[in-house]
């Protein structure tokens, strides 16, 4: 199977302090993988580091077997990065978001690519409205589409969910499992335990910048919440 993202010795320092200290992961190809933890765990600095966005202070990280730091366009053209934030613009609609960041990817075949998205992501009949008039289920799959304009085989979600009523969170869960049917690997972070359980193969477990836990999620011999609360005691 191979590994989609290999992380070896990660470490980032922001002054004294060790944001990331010592991680080490592997997250083999066509999985969905979570990234646990509480706020401030490392979760997002780690996500950062991987899509190129933040420069490490010490260690290896490869996506697809580029190097972040050596192969960054090559890293780039593999990635599909959606924060909780939309980045998208409200007076233009869906269609027209679409289209300003397949001019900023200089994507041949772009109309063809926008219509594709929209249709996964099942706004394609909502493509001509503002996004303004969008609620935060519809503007984040909305982020997921871009996302997938340039059809990169993995996906990172840094806290998808946030925010998200039921019915939008039910849309996005099944949209990560046809994602992971189609050969893409999926990586999320989240401190949702329940979250994990719907969605994850494999799981890493991060707490103030340390990883506690890496493995899949049939090896936990015991409930996944004992086993955090386990690992959050051992650290304190």
């Amino acid at each position: 199977m191979g590994s989609a993202i290999s992380i070896k010795n990660l470490c980032k320092q922001f002054g004294n302090v060790k944001a990331l200290d010592s991680v080490s992961i592997e997250i083999p190809r066509g999985l969905s993988f979570a990234l646990l933890g509480p706020n401030g765990a490392g979760k997002t600095t780690l996500v950062k580091i991987i899509a190129t966005i933040m420069r490490p202070t010490s260690g290896d990280v490869t996506v697809d077997g580029h190097d972040i730091m050596r192969e960054k366009e090559k890293v780039k053209a593999k990635i599909g990065l959606i924060s909780h934030q939309t980045f998208l613009y409200e007076d233009l609609s869906a269609e027209e978001n679409l289209i300003f960041f397949k001019n900023l990817y200089h994507l041949d075949d772009g109309e063809k690519r926008v219509e594709k998205a929209l249709k996964i992501v099942k706004l394609f009949p909502r493509r001509y409205d503002e996004v303004r008039t969008f609620s935060r289920g519809m503007k984040q799959r909305l982020s997921i589409a871009r996302a997938l304009l340039h059809d990169p085989p993995i996906l990172i979600l840094d806290e998808p969910t946030s925010g998200l009523d039921l019915p939008g969170r039910r849309d996005f869960y099944e949209m990560i499992r046809r994602f992971k049917d189609e050969g893409r690997t999926v990586i999320i972070t989240t401190h949702d335990v329940n979250e994990v359980r719907l969605i994850a193969d494999a799981i890493g477990v991060l707490s103030s910048g340390k990883l506690l836990f890496s493995g899949r999620i049939e090896s936990i011999e015991h409930d996944l919440e004992d086993l955090l609360i386990d690992l959050m005691g051992e650290q304190n």
